[in-house]
């Protein structure tokens, strides 16, 4: 029942027109609307409250709040929580974001931020193990991604990191390395430099393409 007062409770919110920051009526108001018990309202608010859709503040009582949408995943994305398949297909999404990212690193990319990448890719170069270059490449995309501008983009990205390393331990090979695109980060930088959108997007699907032949 308490689901189902839930699901009512999200149309009763959208139909009646309330958006963040909204007062919220009393839940003897929202019982008698929905022609349930107070008690199945209360778990039902309960639970929109652990979601962050709802808070309670002093004179105001409860209020419609804006939820954080990814607050969910950031306690749940934990690989020793979560089956083979999963970490899959997330990886996957990583792969198809970032070959997609391109129109928003040209429109807001920044000549500070293309000295980060130089200076990634000159460490890469110096790099003389699997995991300095394991955390070059980590710096690197997660760069690329902070340079979008896109904040939850950004925060979807460090949310997805143990995923990457999950992938690359399984795609090494008996001496521990794994294969190299044919575009390089170096590649990537001066495309993003002197090329544009389509050429980025080419490049990047070049650069993971041992990602997507392991998948």
């Amino acid at each position: 029942m308490a689901d189902v007062v839930e699901e009512k409770l999200r149309t009763y919110f959208r139909d009646k027109g309330f958006s963040p920051g909204d007062a919220l009526p009393k839940e003897v108001e929202l019982a008698e609307a929905l022609q349930v018990s107070r008690n199945v309202v209360r778990e039902a608010l309960s639970r929109l409250r652990m979601l962050g859709m709802i808070e309670t503040r002093k004179r105001r009582g409860m209020i419609l709040a804006e939820p954080d949408v990814l607050s969910g995943l950031e306690r749940l994305l934990d690989p020793q929580l979560l089956g083979k398949d999963v970490m899959k297909q997330l990886f996957e999404l990583r792969l198809v974001l970032e070959i997609g990212m391109g129109d928003l690193l040209f429109m807001r990319r920044k000549e500070t931020d293309l000295q980060i990448l130089q200076q990634i890719v000159e460490d890469e170069l110096k790099a003389t193990s699997h995991v300095e270059r394991v955390e070059c490449d980590i710096r690197f995309h997660g760069t690329l991604y902070r340079m979008t501008g896109n904040e939850t983009l950004g925060r979807f990205q460090k949310l997805l990191v143990p995923m990457f390393q999950y992938i690359i331990e399984n795609e090494a090979g008996p001496d521990g390395q794994t294969a190299v695109g044919a575009v390089s980060h170096a590649g990537l930088l001066a495309i993003l430099r002197h090329g544009d959108p389509t050429s980025f997007r080419e490049a990047m699907k070049k650069h993971l393409d041992p990602h997507f032949l392991f998948l």
